[in-house]
């Protein structure tokens, strides 16, 4: 058997930039020809998303056949934004040149979840060399472009009717652990228009050399909007302060956060007080605020236990001023529980109070929660072969959504795992991976393979 170094193409796979404004492609081109040097057959998928070249790839043992059933292995191939390179100090301020420091691999996406895929990948490929025969699913790996930015190249697998999976294993760092559900996902956004009396005031008041202003800064804790009540929103703060002004307040400049799935830990607001002012935006952005309030407050009537928090929540985050109208975004995370009645209740209550104020809202992305019975076959094996490799094997969930709630659409039974922490780990200028749970994860990839192929 041929060997391959599993940290030489590590750093290669690390190397390449496939954050959200880059491409998958040259990876992915890459990915296709050590899978065909190893002996698998490889599938490029080329995609566009927003202008940008983008692909999929997809990964079997043998080519396919008509009518197959397949066992999905899934990872997506793109990162979040590296941020300040400054920051990646053990990978000296490079985040792409991964780095090896007391048995941990350092480097943009090695825990979410390009090594993820290469584990797969390296699983499949020692499978292949058994020469063994799959008598109910062929396992086909797949790795994907557009997690972070709507998860595209997985609606394309989908809709060009690429797989016909049983079971999918979906790549999502979780230190090891099994995860059987996750709450869905919704980005919503609200553009509240000034009136042209504001407009005209706002023009007056920067064309005057005596007219003044006042500004407050408000601070929190950022945190992902999938586990709100681990920060401090400052938007929040803001708001709660523009409901104690009089209604003659005219904002002239309003920010806060940069990403709709983050809770902001700075918002900002520059107001002046105008008499002749009436039925400002000050009025309607008090109106959204009640209307966030009271969705939350109808939120926590739908509990799910399995999850912390136990409700679905709604995390304003981000705010800003453009010439003629303020944008309020934010995300909301729905429990498994919430079904779809009460989800299009909530959206509902949202373009009906918008309308009343003028306003327009937009729905720009819906991921359904996922849930998949622990008396499953395919976390019933999991956990068996877990337990075999010693690692702990009880099911948890996860607040944050994946490819895992589409292909769970499709009737796909579905369950999320991967290498690396969540935690204080992804997103972060330190992410990093165990070289241990690396090769624990090869096996039980190889070890769900056989068994789930047999």
């Amino acid at each position: 058997m041929k060997t391959f170094d599993f940290i030489e193409l590590a750093r290669r796979m690390v190397s390449f930039d496939t954050s959200p404004l880059a491409s998958t492609v040259e990876l992915v081109q890459f990915l296709s020809g050590v899978a065909t040097e190893m002996g698998l057959h490889a599938e490029i998928q080329n995609e566009s998303q927003q202008g940008v070249p983008q692909a999929n790839i997809i990964i079997r043992t043998q080519p396919q056949k008509p009518g197959e059933q397949n066992l999905l292995l899934q990872s997506h191939l793109d990162t979040v934004d590296p941020g300040s390179y400054a920051l990646w100090t053990k990978n000296q301020s490079n985040p792409f040149d991964a780095a090896i420091d007391e048995g941990h691999i350092y480097g943009l996406g090695v825990a979410e979840v390009k090594l993820d895929f290469l584990c797969k990948l390296f699983a499949l490929y020692q499978v292949s060399q058994k020469n063994r025969k799959f008598q109910t699913l062929n396992p086909v790996l797949i790795g994907t472009f557009g997690e972070e930015t709507g998860m595209l190249g997985a609606l394309k697998i989908i809709r060009k009717n690429k797989i016909n999976a049983r079971y999918a294993i979906i790549s999502e760092p979780s230190n090891l652990q099994i995860i059987n559900a996750a709450k869905g996902f919704a980005t919503v956004e609200i553009r509240i228009p000034f009136s042209q009396e504001e407009l005209d005031l706002r023009e007056a008041h920067s064309r005057s050399s005596a007219a003044s202003s006042q500004s407050k800064v408000f601070s929190g804790k950022a945190t992902h909007s999938s586990t709100p009540h681990l920060g401090e929103n400052a938007a929040v703060k803001m708001f709660e302060y523009l409901s104690s002004l009089s209604d003659e307040t005219l904002i002239l400049d309003m920010e806060a956060g940069s990403r709709f799935n983050m809770v902001p830990h700075q918002a900002s607001v520059e107001i002046t007080t105008e008499p002749k002012l009436k039925n400002g935006i000050l009025q309607k952005l008090n109106k959204i605020y009640q209307l966030v309030q009271n969705v939350e407050n109808d939120m926590k009537q739908h509990l799910d236990d399995d999850f912390t928090p136990n409700h679905s929540t709604l995390s304003i985050g981000v705010v800003r001023l453009y010439e003629d109208y303020i944008l309020v975004g934010g995300s909301c995370r729905i429990v498994p529980s919430v079904g779809q009645d009460v989800y299009e209740k909530w959206i509902k209550m949202f373009y009906d109070s918008c309308e009343k104020i003028g306003a327009e809202f937009h729905l720009q992305d819906y991921k359904r929660p996922f849930r998949l019975s622990s008396k499953s076959i395919l976390v019933k094996s999991a956990q068996n072969e877990m337990e075999k490799l010693g690692v702990a094997s009880e099911c948890r969930t996860m607040a944050s959504t994946n490819e895992a709630s589409l292909f769970a659409r499709t009737g796909i039974e579905c369950i999320c795992i991967g290498i690396g922490e969540r935690e204080e780990n992804i997103h972060t200028p330190t992410e990093k991976v165990s070289l241990h749970q690396i090769e624990i994860a090869i096996n039980f990839y190889e070890k769900m393979i056989e068994r789930l192929s047999d």
